[in-house]
C-alpha cells in the first residue's frame, strides 16, 4: 500500500560525499598522516640536537661573527625562497593556476620536514599531496609536481658542479680522487646534461611515454627557468656554508661550492636525512685544523634547525585553520541545502577564496591539456 508523501514536507538532502564509508575512511587517514608528520616534525628536532648540549649550541654560535652568522641565515632565507620557484614553476607546468603565496606555504611545509627526514621526494611529497590535493589538482599532477622538483634539483646540481668543478680541478681531484683528465671529462659532462635538457625541451613538443606515465617537456622557457633556480639555489645554500666556515678559517666561496656538490651529489643518492654526512665531508676537507663544531652546528642551525621550528609550527597551524574552514563550509553548505531544497551554493566557498584559490572552470587537468 502506498503511503501519501506531504508535498510540504522540505526534501531530503542528498547524501554528500563526506558521509560516504570511503571519504570517512580517507579523511581520517589523511588526519593520522598530518598528525604523524607534525610528530615527526618534533622527533627531528630532538634528534637534531641530542648530540650537542645546549652549551656546545650556545658557544659554537657565539664564537662565528653575527655579521656572517646573519649573512648564513639571510643565505638560506634565499634559499627557500628559490625552493618555493621549484613549486611555482611545477605548478605552472601542470596547468594548476595557484597563487605564489598558497605555493611557498606548500613549498616552505614541506621541504623544511623533508629536508630532515631524508627520502624528500617522498616526504615532502605526502605534505604537498595534502595541499595542492586541496586545491583541485589531481594526485597524477601532483606526482608530476614532485618529479618536476626533482628535475630542477638535478639540474641546478649539474649546472653549479660544472662550474665548480671547472674552476677548481685541483679541489675536485682531491676529493674524488679522480686523474684530471677524469675530472675535466666529470665537469663537461655535467654541463652536458642541462645543455641537453634544454635541446630536448627546445625539439621535441610531442608526449612522451614510460610505462603507464605520459608526460611532455616543458617549453624551453619554463626549462631554462628551471635551471638559473635550481643553480642559484644550490649556490646560495653553498654561500651559508661559506659564511660559518670562513668564520673559522678563510677559505674562498668556490672551494666550499666544489666540496659541497660533490658531496652533495651522493648525499641525494643515499637520501641521507638532513645532508648527514655532507656537511661532515665539506668541512673536514677543507677544515682539517679543526674548527669543525662550530660550522656544523652553525650551519645546521641555519639551514635545517631554524625552517624546521618555523615550518613545523606553521604546518600544524595550517592543518588546524583549514580544517576549521573545511568544517565551516561543510555546515554551511547544509544549512544552504536545507534551505533551497538541494540547489546548494555555486561559486567559490569563503574558505577557498581567504587561502587564495582561483577555481579553474574546467580544472587544473584541461587546463594542462591546454597548454601542452
Amino acid at each position: 500500500m502506498l503511503k501519501a508523501v506531504n508535498s510540504a514536507d522540505p526534501p531530503r538532502p542528498a547524501a554528500s560525499d563526506n558521509d560516504k564509508p570511503g571519504s570517512r575512511w580517507r579523511a581520517w587517514l589523511a588526519r593520522a598522516l598530518a598528525a604523524a608528520a607534525i610528530a615527526l616534525a618534533a622527533f627531528l628536532l630532538y634528534r637534531t640536537l641530542r648530540n650537542y648540549t645546549w652549551d656546545d649550541v650556545v658557544a659554537s654560535v657565539a664564537a662565528i661573527p653575527a655579521w656572517r652568522m646573519s649573512l648564513a641565515l639571510a643565505f638560506a632565507t634565499a634559499s627557500y625562497l628559490c625552493l618555493t620557484g621549484f613549486d611555482w614553476l611545477a605548478t605552472r607546468y601542470v596547468g594548476a593556476d595557484l597563487p605564489y603565496r598558497y605555493v611557498a606555504l606548500a613549498s616552505f611545509c614541506s621541504l623544511s620536514l623533508g629536508h630532515n627526514i631524508g627520502l624528500a621526494a617522498l616526504s615532502s611529497g605526502a605534505i604537498r599531496y595534502r595541499f595542492y590535493s586541496r586545491r583541485g589538482v589531481s594526485a597524477q599532477n601532483v606526482a608530476k609536481i614532485i618529479v618536476f622538483c626533482g628535475a630542477t634539483v638535478g639540474l641546478g646540481l649539474a649546472t653549479l658542479a660544472g662550474v665548480a668543478v671547472l674552476l677548481r680541478q685541483d679541489l675536485a681531484r682531491e676529493v674524488t680522487g679522480l686523474a684530471p683528465l677524469a675530472v675535466l671529462a666529470l665537469g663537461i659532462a655535467c654541463f652536458a646534461v642541462p645543455t641537453i635538457y634544454l635541446a630536448l625541451a627546445a625539439t621535441i613538443r610531442r608526449s612522451l611515454h614510460i610505462r603507464r606515465w605520459s608526460f611532455k617537456l616543458p617549453r624551453l622557457p619554463l626549462a631554462a627557468a628551471q635551471i638559473a633556480i635550481g643553480a642559484i639555489n644550490f649556490a646560495c645554500v653553498a654561500a651559508c656554508l661559506h659564511q660559518v666556515v670562513a668564520a673559522a678559517h678563510d677559505v674562498p666561496y668556490v672551494a666550499v661550492a666544489t666540496v659541497y656538490v660533490i658531496a652533495n651529489a651522493g648525499a641525494l643518492i643515499a637520501h641521507a636525512p638532513g645532508g648527514l654526512g655532507v656537511i661532515e665531508t665539506v668541512v673536514t676537507n677543507l677544515l682539517p685544523e679543526g674548527g669543525t663544531i662550530g660550522a656544523l652546528i652553525a650551519f645546521r642551525a641555519a639551514y635545517y634547525l631554524v625552517p624546521l621550528c618555523i615550518g613545523g609550527p606553521l604546518f600544524a597551524i595550517t592543518e588546524l585553520l583549514l580544517r576549521r574552514s573545511a568544517a565551516q563550509e561543510g555546515a554551511a553548505d547544509a544549512t544552504t541545502t536545507a534551505r533551497t531544497g538541494g540547489a546548494g551554493r555555486t561559486g567559490p566557498s569563503p574558505a577557498a577564496i581567504s587561502w587564495g584559490h582561483r577555481p579553474s572552470p574546467r580544472g587544473t587537468d584541461a587546463a594542462h591539456a591546454r597548454r601542452g
